[in-house]
């Protein structure tokens, strides 16, 4: 089933009443409106506006049905992740095992998910004309653990050519446009994709590769690398749609939460982007416990 994701950018009340998220409005023409969504129907909620209030009951509702409760800062870029403690009927069998994995596992398993990322690079490349020759070549030559660090020499490739409108577009977290519309996205992915690790039963500060004693969803960043190239597509559309805004406006926003349920294709078969991502979290825990070798993840289209 399709899980919704819900945003939240103007003031409102959140409350729950027989399983379903009441809300109601609290500006503009709308002001007084209540609305009702049941809570097992959504997937993410995000905050995006400081005169929003959250009931406990909502909290603890969400938590129960494994959706993912994501805040914003004032720039209106998520900063905030709140997810279930227990997500899976086997968590602790499946904590084990993601604990005690080899490192030659972590390796073989990082060496596929920088050959899908540069891949479904290149294969965005190809969707706009560009040459993506070498981006394939380098995805067949990924060793175990990326040894030879050819993700970043494609990635160095990758975003000199993405953004074409843009001379000498150089991606940093802080930097100009359309970097924040980029990092929204990440946000947005990161989200999705921490909430399936726990729905799969694991932990997603454990990476593969990353990690970074301050970052609290290393797996999840890890995991999500394959994925990235459909946020780039979603901002390459807004770039074109929206050429000189600078603003992080509604309609963008708009356009980026579509994210979810975005088709994906994966094993030849297309399904919404969260949807994938359970496959791929799933094969993830299958890995981990000695059943599966290999990551299940999409292919650009």
């Amino acid at each position: 089933m399709i899980k919704r994701t819900l945003y939240f950018g103007n003031p409102a009340y959140l409350s729950k009443k027989d399983n379903q998220l009441k809300i109601e409005l609290l500006e503009g023409n709308e002001a007084n409106k209540i609305i009702t969504v049941p809570i097992e129907d959504i997937g993410i909620i995000i905050l995006d506006n400081p005169q929003i209030t959250v009931t406990q009951a909502v909290m603890s509702g969400l938590i129960e049905n494994n959706s993912a409760l994501v805040t914003c800062a004032p720039n209106h870029i998520p900063n905030g992740l709140l997810l279930p403690l227990e997500g899976n009927h086997i968590q602790s069998e499946r904590f084990a095992e993601q604990i005690n994995a080899s490192a030659p596992l972590k390796k073989q398993l990082w060496r596929q998910t920088v050959k899908a990322k540069i891949f479904n690079q290149a294969l965005l490349l190809d969707s706009i004309g560009k040459e993506s020759k070498n981006m394939k070549t380098w995805s067949s030559k990924v060793s175990s653990g990326d040894k030879n660090n050819l993700e970043s020499r494609a990635a160095v490739y990758y975003w000199k050519n993405i953004f074409d409108t843009i001379p000498d577009f150089i991606r940093q977290r802080d930097g100009d446009i359309p970097n924040s519309f980029l990092n929204y996205g990440y946000a947005v992915l990161r989200a999705i994709t921490a909430r399936s690790l726990v729905g799969s039963g694991l932990l997603p500060t454990l990476g593969i590769h990353h990690h970074n004693k301050y970052n609290a969803y290393c797996l999840a960043d890890d995991i999500m690398e394959p994925y990235r190239p459909y946020v780039d597509a979603i901002v390459l559309d807004i770039l074109n749609k929206f050429p000189r805004e600078e603003e992080i406006t509604k309609d963008i926003k708009k356009m980026i939460l579509e994210l979810p349920v975005k088709d994906v294709k994966m094993e030849k078969e297309e399904s919404p982007l969260m949807i994938a991502m359970q496959r791929t979290t799933a094969s993830l825990a299958k890995c981990f416990a000695g059943d599966e070798r290999n990551l299940l993840y999409p292919l650009f289209s």
